[in-house]
This record gives C-alpha cells, sequence and structure tokens, in this order.
C-alpha cells in the first residue's frame, strides 16, 4: 500500500499531465507505468516516470546521467544494490512550480528523443 499523495505529490502528478499533453499529438507517445508509477512511453519503451520523493526519473545517454549527476543537477537511481546507468532522477525545485516545470519538460524532451532513437516497438 502506498501512501496517497501530498500536496506536492499532487503538483507533480499535474506537471506529469503537462508533459503527457506535450506529446498529446505525438501517436507514439502513450501513458504507461514503471514500478507502480505513472509514466510515458515511445515505441512501447518507458521515457519518464515520476518516481518516489517528488522526482522525475527519465532515461538518457550514459555520458549524460554521469554529467547531470556530477552536477548536482540530477540524482542517480538506485534499485536495490545497483545504480541504474541511464536513469536519472531529478527532482522537484522546493516551492517553485515553474521552475520544476522547465526542468521537468526539458529532461522529458532528452529522455523521449534518446529513447526514440534506440528504436523499438
Amino acid at each position: 500500500m502506498t501512501d496517497p499523495p501530498g500536496a506536492s505529490g499532487h503538483q507533480n502528478l499535474a506537471l506529469l499531465d503537462l508533459l503527457a499533453r506535450r506529446y498529446a499529438d505525438n501517436p507514439l507517445v502513450e501513458r504507461g507505468t514503471m514500478f507502480r508509477g505513472p509514466g510515458l512511453r515511445v515505441g512501447g519503451k518507458i521515457f519518464a516516470f515520476l518516481g518516489h520523493g517528488d522526482r522525475l526519473i527519465v532515461k538518457v545517454p550514459r555520458q549524460r546521467a554521469d554529467a547531470a549527476v556530477a552536477s548536482g543537477a540530477a540524482e542517480p537511481v538506485i534499485m536495490g544494490q545497483r545504480t541504474m546507468k541511464e536513469w536519472v532522477a531529478f527532482p522537484a525545485v522546493a516551492d517553485d512550480a515553474p521552475a520544476t516545470e522547465r526542468l521537468w519538460l526539458s529532461a522529458a524532451d532528452e529522455a523521449y528523443a534518446y529513447v526514440k532513437s534506440l528504436g523499438g516497438s
């Protein structure tokens, strides 16, 4: 059982809805889930999803993921004891929904382009 989202959780679901609307006219993009979090898929593969702790988790090239973590803009994604090499988490900007929106839109666009480039079904 998961805790119901608080105010920031509802706000971040709204931001994910904004991301979904950004891709609404794109027939390759659909909603999906990953680890019980709502997200977006391109070609059947998840490229962005809402993670625990008010974070947007995206798939980007490994070098980009390493750079985003090194700069402090993103956090590594760790599943169990394994760091996921192409996945990074962008936390919501505290008390700044417009800044979070800009950050997440940029991260989602980058993730979309990368995952789409990998091909898929």
